[in-house]
């Protein structure tokens, strides 16, 4: 079956089309010209001595008509062909194969990380797969019939429209040579849905045309549109292997018990020939490899890879960087990036209103992964905590407390974190209490007694974490950049110490605050996704930097800064000002298997959805008009040059 974007007005060949008619009335500037030649001069009269001399001049005074006979002079002839060179080409003469139709189009670029890999252009060149798709679509403009409009939009993560409806299709090539690549994983399906969406409430003649390399992300992006899709793949097949997943964390050295800093990753072969790469660690900033491996990747083999290097305190929190050498068609995915971690044990920080909390210190102190330093309320503030230090407060609730996850024990009434702390409960009986919460998972508070407590009143329901027959005793008071529990008792006025539960729910809180000091943010951290970065709540004056060194726009709300988009893999460096300044290295990373996998597949359709390779397309037109031009041009310097040459001398 023919494909439709193969079809159109106009037979096959080439053949030459004027684009602009109307510069055509030029030609009408022709009789002027000739009017010019054959007009008789009107000449002055003069006495002579003799008019043997001027017979021709008399002649023409006797005649009566006022035009003469029309001889052929070359400079008549030079003009002539100068005008009429300059009338075709104001007319934007083209030759041309077949015709691109359509009133209204539709151009869906896919621009994922796929589009980045290297393939070869029609006459065997180097060139990248986006490159393609851009001269394809070039051409396609090129051949869209006098009065048609197009619009262009990008398929990332995300849709975005880069040039609205146009019919000056100088402007829409403008905008198709700002079309690049981005180091993400992308979806055809959005950028489709609204094109359809922009064309649906169009009248005449609509087409929605894809240019993807088939590489997709999510296969079934094409299997849902209103409209005719008109799909054409562009790139060669090429082999290719790529780092598909990074993970990092402290560990113990075999052996010698030593804290050391390990990498974990997963490289994976989509080629049909074994790869034998090198596998590097090294950190920002720095030539220096700290640790590397030559490995042999079997054809569709995912193999696992552990690099490792002692750290000191002044390397905590760099970026590190893994590579993939020597490096193949699709460089993005060769590389991968993470940060050195914050030491293997977990900082604790007790402070306590009322001296020593003996039971709390004592159920800190069962991890041998934390260190735990005790101090009171006046040295909280100036003990210079890190962010990701664990905070126990012991009766009080100061309002910006730092460090990171937290966790308040027997506050006095009033408002704490948007807890209402109220009245005193006598031995209340546990009821219930939010089992597949993380805090509480693995422990049961049945057969716990409490000699008072004081009740809780959170902001909303789901808040609630324990409750008593007489009211609820244990809340969350987490924030957008931290975690955070509130105990409404003492624990040294219950018998829970003494339960293994307590020692569970202390371990709990721990592992927490252990997990979200290894990541460092909250969400994701994939190119193209939203950057969530947990900052003191007395943060001010954000700077986000991506991998160039350029700002990026980002907001800050109650310590939790959100970057809208992360476009390109690397490290992304965010520091803020106020009483706990800082900054901090946010790795982000494609490790993306579907967009790695280069080697060719059927895309999968349904409806009417044509596919075509970008080879079955015609050629698009190719103007003459600068040719023309330049022709004219010609014709007009020889008609000066002929008109002030200095006339040749006859011998004597």
């Amino acid at each position: 079956m023919t494909p439709p974007f193969a079809q159109g007005a106009g037979a096959a060949g080439s053949a030459l089309t004027l684009l602009a008619p109307m510069g055509l009335l030029a030609l009408a500037l022709l009789g002027p010209l000739i009017l010019l030649y054959i007009l008789k001069v009107k000449r002055e009269r003069r006495r002579v001595a003799s008019t043997w001399l001027w017979a021709a001049a008399q002649r023409d005074l006797m005649a009566r008509a006022p035009f003469r006979k029309l001889i052929a002079q070359l400079p008549l002839i030079v003009q002539a062909l100068a005008l009429m060179l300059l009338a075709l080409a104001l007319s934007r003469p083209a030759s041309r194969g077949r015709e691109f139709t359509g009133d209204h189009v539709a151009l869906v670029i896919d621009v994922s990380a796929s589009m980045s890999a290297m393939s070869t252009s029609p006459i065997g060149e180097p060139t990248t797969r986006i490159a393609l798709a851009r001269q394809v679509a070039r051409d396609l403009v090129s051949s869209l019939a006098p009065g048609s409009d197009v619009m262009l939009l990008e398929a990332a993560r995300d849709a975005r429209v880069i040039a609205p409806l146009d019919r000056d299709l100088v402007r829409v090539k403008a905008s198709l040579d700002r079309v690049m690549a981005r180091d993400v994983e992308g979806d055809l399906g959005a950028a489709v849905a609204l094109a359809v969406d922009r064309l649906r409430q169009l009248g005449g003649s609509r087409r929605v045309v894809v240019l993807t390399d088939g590489n997709l992300a999510h296969p079934a992006s094409l299997t849902a549109a209103a409209l005719p899709i008109e799909v054409i793949t562009v790139g060669s097949p090429v082999e290719n292997a790529g780092i598909v997943r990074v993970d990092v964390r402290s560990g113990t050295a075999a052996g010698t018990g030593r804290e050391e800093v390990q990498g974990f990753l997963l490289v994976e072969n989509f080629g049909q020939h074994p790869r034998d790469v090198y596998v590097t660690m090294r950190q920002e900033n720095a030539s220096d490899v700290l640790a590397s491996r030559r490995v042999l990747v079997q054809p569709g083999e995912r193999l696992p890879v552990v690099l490792t290097f002692q750290a000191t305190p002044g390397d905590y929190r760099r970026g590190l960087i893994f590579e993939l050498s020597p490096r193949d068609a699709m460089p993005v995915d060769d590389v991968a990036y993470s940060r050195v971690p914050a030491g293997d044990k977990l900082p604790i920080y007790l402070a306590s209103a009322t001296g020593r909390s003996a039971w709390l210190e004592r159920a800190l102190a069962t991890d041998p992964m934390s260190s735990v330093t005790v101090g009171t309320l006046e040295t909280l503030a100036s003990a210079g905590l890190d962010l990701d230090t664990f905070v126990v407060i012991d009766g009080a609730c100061p309002p910006n407390p730092p460090g990171g996850d937290l966790l308040i024990v027997d506050p006095p009434p009033g408002k704490c974190f948007g807890t209402v702390v109220g009245h005193t409960l006598e031995r209340p009986m546990f009821t219930s209490w939010e089992a597949a919460d993380p805090r509480m998972r693995f422990l049961s508070l049945d057969g716990v007694h409490l000699g008072k407590a004081r009740a809780l009143k959170p902001e909303g329901p789901t808040q609630e974490l324990v409750r008593t027959q007489e009211g609820v005793v244990v809340t969350d008071i987490s924030t957008g950049s931290r975690t955070g529990t509130l105990l409404g008792f003492d624990v040294g006025d219950s018998d829970w110490p003494l339960k293994a539960s307590f020692v569970l729910f202390m371990r709990n809180l721990m592992e927490q605050a252990r997990t979200h000091r290894a990541q460092g943010v909250t969400g994701p951290t994939r190119a193209g996704e939203p950057m969530r970065v947990a900052l003191p709540t007395t943060a001010e004056g954000l700077e986000v930097l991506d991998p160039e060194g350029k700002p990026l726009e980002a907001s800050l709300r109650t310590g939790l800064a959100v970057v809208a988009e992360t476009p390109r893999v690397g490290l992304y460096r965010v520091s803020w000002r106020g009483p706990q300044a800082g900054s901090v290295v946010i790795p982000v990373n494609l490790t993306s298997a579907a967009e790695s996998d280069l080697t060719p597949r059927p895309l999968e359709t349904k409806g009417d959805v044509a596919v075509a390779p970008a080879g079955a397309l015609p050629e698009g037109h190719k103007e003459w008009s600068w040719v023309l031009a330049l022709l004219a041009l010609g014709f007009v310097v020889f008609d000066v040059w002929y008109f002030t040459r200095s006339p040749r001398r006859r011998p004597a």
